[in-house]
């Protein structure tokens, strides 16, 4: 055993090395250690496992697959090596093969307690709950620790609610009634002993609706010593779902007493009063009163009255109770006093904090058109600030902020004429411009300016005078005092969401792109707040720059989802149960989120559109996408639309803002286009399929000999195209029945509209079902192969004149307005140059196959000299020549295409740069440079795109210059 002992230790020294070049990144160094290490020790397996995984981070994966299977083969059972193995599994995400590894480890090891939790641990990664269950139980029995109990516990609730048979009510309620009693045995045997154990029987009795014994448990002896800490708000849930609202009532009377500035604690309060009105009375009258409305006014006053520093949380809750009182038709106005007195009182003591204005928000809705105006005025008049007088200092200045804010909400912008909103706009900008130069002054780089929504509220009315117009001078300009403002409050995120959002209105892909990279958009965000940009790039005209940002977005869900896995282990490992569903269910909305499936779609179209090296490489680019055209990976039903749409701020009349229906309108709509998307993109591979069958990975050919692709390999990609085809036909005729309404673009803030619309007025529908049955065609050579060609080449030449007469247009709006419709026609051209590179893609694909088939089909039937009755498909050759032609008339179209791109002129602004100068009224010598720079952004933007396109176009014509 000393000898063994010695052994390790000395092993463990000559791997160090090996482990230090890993840590800090220098795998090639790592892998020449191992290699070393391993002349001396051949059939040491945590060095040739460290090889595997110094070979699998230099990229080289078929020889660290080949080395790690080696390894995997001999079955290991030491803790470095298995350690090793699972780190690279994880890498690659061949998280089955960990469970594999230490299922043999655990055979050879039977009772072994650090290998069995292993074991668990990779059952856990792939949500394996029954296996979980077996697990732990055994992990239990060789070592009997609460923890592991309670692991087969947690293992039985996920089986009744996250399992494959929870679906089952039955099968439900019988796992969580073994789960239940699995704890209750605990308790029995008196063995329960932390809060997370607590928390977990509670969570077993609320996932039963046994509420009573829920709150039989929580307010026990064993509960209050093992989870002093439990939240109220689990109080809250169980009185609420009881039907107890007394005893909630007095509850929430203490906690307010201890913490007076709880809103949400207010609005249980007032609930409970309203539930309590309900119930019949069966306690004295003495004792009935203290649960009155009217006593719930005092207790709200009493605290206003005894709080020595002003609170907004009871003088909201005052409002609510107005209000909810005024819903049931009680009469609120005699019990606290007049709603609009309420408001300029709250108003008057808050309105120098910026939450104000949403606050006072939540009551609007509540009251008429008329009495919101009145009060917007009121709110005005109270702020202090005339239309000839300027704010005195700074919390003044907040007060007629949030006044116009509230102003706007109202409606009050609604109706005015665009002289007076012109009038309006050139006040906020005047105040604006003496807000920052008075009250801006000094501030860190990371402080906003106080005088910045001056300058958002007047970019939202020139939004509004533009519309008004269908011109795009006044928002031109709202654009470029926004470019202002950030150049004074660098760090004002809502100034760069609302730049951001005008540049691609206008198709200013350049000025979008720097907008979202200066918002410094990372992690979690890529996900809730990259809609703002990722939505809007396809079809932008810019590939390979939207493939950029594809990439940085896609990178933290693959980064991330290693990570997801981790958390969840590491709850087992510390027994916190509180956090395992939020993990969980976190996990599966990012797995499925819109934004990711959406950005991996949109990528594999980019990477097949901007193809460019020979078929042989082309094909090599494309079987690494690795696409099942067969096989729907997407689950429709799951997608998680994670979108923070309330991260750009937004102040528009609440009676014409429904932001719920906005949303479920685009997300509705972004599925169906991912649907037209992700349809496109397998039916476009089965083509490739037929004529370039992916790699077989079965190890047979030992020979080395090829074979053509066996017939029924053939007979299902032929099947699976027919297939797609019907579906692609159909999922258009079904989105033409929904008609879908374009989304509402009334105010500044909301969203652009989906490409819905304009792929189905493209001509996609019929050039890829065309083109389905022109591949099937020229794989069977049939009679009707010529007319078949004839029809393509039409669709060619349709997509060409599009783009084309696009850019004509382009050209001549260029006389009036520039920018209007820039970027809807932008998407027209590049939607028409995405459809010819596919073309020209597949034409290659098509030319290399049936030359190489058509010679060796020569030399097979020389000397054949059978004659056959039956009519006989088209030759090779001429099939051969048929998509020659196809190729050469392809190219006279993409020449073209160049042609019309070259002519295509820049946006030209609506009017000169001087009569902008005049009208923005800033600094003299900001004026000159501000404006230029704004405009030089888009005539870059434009020759960015323009280089772009080219270089796409001249990549297809030599790929069908044969």
């Amino acid at each position: 055993m000393a000898h063994q002992g010695m052994d390790t230790a000395l092993f463990e020294r000559r791997l160090r090395p090996i482990y230090d070049n890993l840590e800090v990144g220098n795998n090639r160094k790592a892998l020449q250690e191992s290699e070393k290490l391993l002349r001396k020790h051949p059939s040491m397996l945590c060095a040739r496992a460290l090889k595997g995984l110094a070979l699998l981070r230099l990229g080289r994966y078929e020889e660290s697959h080949g080395c790690l299977q080696a390894v995997a083969e001999d079955k290991p059972t030491d803790d470095s090596t298995l350690q090793v193995l699972s780190f690279c599994y994880r890498e690659m995400e061949q998280l089955n093969k960990i469970v594999e590894l230490y299922q043999h480890a655990v055979k050879k090891n039977p009772g072994n307690e650090e290998l069995l939790a292993h074991l668990f641990i990779s059952y856990v990664r792939v949500e394996d709950y029954k296996a979980q269950q077996a697990v732990a139980l055994q992990l239990y029995k060789a070592q009997p620790k609460n923890a592991y109990y309670f692991w087969s516990v947690i293992s039985v609730v996920f089986q009744g609610i996250r399992g494959p048979e929870s679906a089952v009510p039955e099968k439900r309620k019988i796992y969580l009634g073994l789960a239940q009693r699995m704890v209750e045995k605990n308790i029995r045997e008196g063995k329960l002993e932390s809060e997370q154990e607590a928390f977990l029987y509670l969570h077993v009795l609320k996932l039963q609706k046994k509420f009573q014994e829920a709150w039989e448990f929580l307010t026990g002896e064993l509960c209050a010593k093992l989870y002093p800490g439990a939240p109220v708000s689990m109080k809250f849930e169980l009185l609420k779902v009881l039907g107890n609202w007394r005893e909630l009532n007095e509850l929430l009377q203490q906690l307010l007493d201890a913490d007076r500035d709880r809103w949400d604690y207010y609005k249980e309060y007032i609930q409970s009063c309203f539930e309590i009105l309900k119930l019949p009375i069966t306690e004295g009258a003495t004792e009935e009163k203290k649960f009155s409305l009217s006593a719930c006014q005092e207790f709200l006053q009493g605290i206003i009255d005894s709080s020595e520093r002003k609170k907004r949380g009871p003088y909201l809750a005052r409002l609510e109770l107005h209000q909810r009182m005024r819903a049931h038709q009680l009469p609120a106005d005699q019990l606290i006093g007049d709603f609009d007195e309420l408001v300029v009182e709250y108003f008057s003591l808050f309105a120098d904090k910026s939450c104000c204005t949403h606050d006072i928000a939540l009551f609007l809705p509540s009251v008429s058109m008329k009495q919101r105006q009145a009060l917007a005025n009121k709110l005005l008049l109270e702020s202090g600030v005339s239309s000839t007088s300027l704010p005195m200092n700074k919390e003044q200045m907040q007060k007629h902020i949030c006044a116009l804010q509230i102003s706007r909400m109202c409606g009050a912008h609604i109706d005015l004429p665009i002289d007076h909103l012109l009038a309006f706009y050139t006040a906020l900008k005047l105040h604006y411009e003496h807000g920052r130069s008075t009250f801006g002054n000094k501030l860190l780089s990371t402080e906003m300016g106080p005088s910045d929504p001056y300058a958002l509220l007047a970019a939202n009315v020139m939004y509004d005078i533009s519309l008004r117009e269908n011109k795009s001078d006044y928002l031109f300009e709202a654009l470029c005092l926004l470019q202002y403002v950030l150049r004074n409050s660098t760090s004002n995120f809502h100034v760069k969401l609302l730049s951001l959002k005008i540049y691609h209105m206008f198709g200013c892909l350049l000025g979008a792109q720097e907008m979202y990279d200066y918002l410094d958009i990372k992690q979690i965000q890529l996900d809730s707040m990259g809609y703002v940009h990722c939505q809007l790039l396809p079809l932008c005209g810019r590939f390979s720059g939207a493939r950029n940002s594809y990439d940085t977005t896609m990178k933290f869900f693959t980064n991330s989802y290693k990570e997801r896995l981790e958390y969840i282990a590491l709850t087992y490992r510390f027994c916190t149960f509180s956090k395992m569903e939020e993990f969980l269910n976190f996990k599966e909305r990012l797995t499925n989120s819109l934004q990711y499936v959406t950005c991996s779609l949109e990528a594999q179209i980019c990477d097949l559109v901007s193809c460019y090296g020979n078929v042989h490489q082309n094909l090599s680019t494309y079987t690494v996408m690795s696409i099942e055209p067969a096989e729907d990976r997407i689950a429709w039903h799951e997608l998680s639309d994670n979108r923070d749409l309330d991260a750009i701020i937004r102040w528009d009349p609440l009676h014409q803002v429904d932001a719920d229906a906005e949303r479920k309108d685009s997300f509705d709509q972004e599925i169906e286009v991912l649907q037209l998307r992700s349809l496109m993109l397998r039916l476009y591979a089965t083509f490739i399929d037929l004529y370039h069958p992916p790699p077989i990975t079965k190890p047979s050919l030992s020979d080395g000999s090829k074979e053509e692709t066996p017939a029924p390999a053939v007979e299902s990609a032929t099947s699976t195209l027919e297939l797609l085809r019907d579906s692609w036909t159909g999922l258009y005729q079904r989105l033409r029945l929904m008609n879908y309404k374009p989304l509402p673009q009334q105010f500044l803030v909301n969203l652009l509209p989906t490409r819905l619309h304009l792929l189905l007025e493209l001509p996609y529908e019929r050039f890829f079902d065309d083109l389905a049955q022109l591949v099937l065609d020229l794989h069977s050579g049939a009679a009707s192969l010529a007319a078949q060609c004839k029809k393509v080449g039409d669709n060619v030449i349709a997509v060409m004149e599009l783009c084309v007469r696009t850019i004509e247009e382009s050209n001549e709006w260029n006389n009036n307005d520039g920018l209007w419709k820039r970027r809807y026609q932008q998407q027209k051209v590049a939607a028409s140059l995405e459809m010819l590179s596919l073309y020209a893609f597949l034409l290659s694909v098509l030319n290399d196959k049936l030359q190489v088939s058509s010679k060796t089909k020569v030399k097979k039937k020389q000397g054949d000299n059978k004659t056959q009755d039956t009519p006989q498909p088209v030759s090779e050759k001429e099939r051969s020549q048929m998509v020659q032609e196809l190729m050469r008339q392809l190219k006279h179209k993409l020449e073209a295409c160049d042609a019309a791109i070259r002519t295509w002129k820049a946006p030209v602004l609506p009017r000169d740069l001087s009569s902008f100068m005049a009208d923005m009224s800033l600094k003299p010598e900001v004026e000159a440079t501000l404006i230029g720079d704004v405009s030089a952004t888009f005539k870059d933007s434009h020759e960015l795109m323009v280089t772009e396109l080219r270089n796409l176009l001249k990549d297809k014509i030599r790929m069908v210059a044969k």
